[in-house]
């Protein structure tokens, strides 16, 4: 399962819009990213070709399963890496910029290195 970083940003992005917006539409997702229509348009049909979303007559998006399970493993990432961050005294914008960096190079083993640490700290 190779995504792109550029394909996980996309797929994040839907996830997120999902959980504020009843559809999600390209033209959210442009508006979310600040990225011309035209840039997101190419990008939708790259993550339809890779069934990672479907797209409705009416321009809903939606994530499939497999688009669902890495916009999640992502998002994850985000939420950890920026609140663990944080909890260190990183400037939280900072945090969250670094996080999302950080989130699409980090190995699945690193961060459960780094998750399974960190949980282990807390319940001391």
């Amino acid at each position: 399962m190779s995504v792109s970083e550029s394909l996980e940003n996309y797929l994040e992005t839907i996830l997120v819009l999902g959980k504020k917006n009843p559809v999600v539409r390209s033209v959210d997702v442009a508006n979310e990213l600040n990225f011309k229509k035209s840039s997101v348009s190419v990008a939708m049909k790259t993550l339809r070709e890779k069934s990672y979303i479907t797209v409705t007559p009416e321009g809903w998006i939606y994530l499939t399963e497999s688009g669902k399970e890495i916009a999640e493993m992502i998002y994850e990432r985000h939420l950890f890496i920026s609140e663990w961050l944080i909890s260190l005294g990183v400037d939280e914008n900072t945090a969250i910029e670094d996080a999302c960096r950080m989130e699409h190079v980090i190995s699945k083993d690193s961060f459960d290195a780094i998750r399974t640490f960190v949980n282990k700290s807390l319940t001391k």
